[in-house]
């Protein structure tokens, strides 16, 4: 007999673990929620316009009360996320300011349009009877960054 075969295996002795190692779950999860907390801010609400860009755009935080107008380059308009056909544009508008005459009203207009197009929009929401008007823009872009 060898001298060694009394001695067992050193992971016999250490049995069988009932538990799960949790701590590659919470890296992850740690992971995940750190790059969701980046990219949410990024992230547009409404339709998706080439939004134009001023050096320094005035923040203003979003709320239930506003409005998103969107209007893409091909001259569609969406309110909120819904296309309306340009025919029913006046009687939307008078529609939701008759509801609720105290909203403001955002316009993201596509910086390829001309800017008759865009003032013909917000003549159009002026004329519904909206005075709280206003652009969203993008921040330029700093030369060499």
């Amino acid at each position: 007999m060898h001298k060694f075969a009394s001695r067992q295996h050193p992971i016999a002795d250490v049995g069988v673990r009932g538990d799960i190692n949790v701590t590659p779950l919470v890296d992850v999860c740690l992971v995940l929620l750190i790059i969701f907390m980046v990219v949410t801010p990024l992230l547009q609400k409404g339709v998706d316009v080439q939004l134009p860009e001023t050096a320094s755009p005035a923040k203003m935080p979003e709320n239930e009360k506003q409005l998103n107008v969107a209007l893409k380059l091909d001259g569609n308009v969406f309110i909120q996320e819904k296309w309306i056909p340009e025919a029913q544009l006046v009687n939307m508008f008078a529609d939701i300011y008759g509801r609720n005459n105290d909203r403001e009203v955002v316009v993201k207009a596509d910086r390829r349009l001309k800017y008759k197009d865009v003032r013909k929009l917000m003549q159009t929401i002026n004329e519904a009877g909206f005075t709280r008007v206003g652009l969203i823009t993008e921040r330029k872009a700093l030369a060499g960054a």
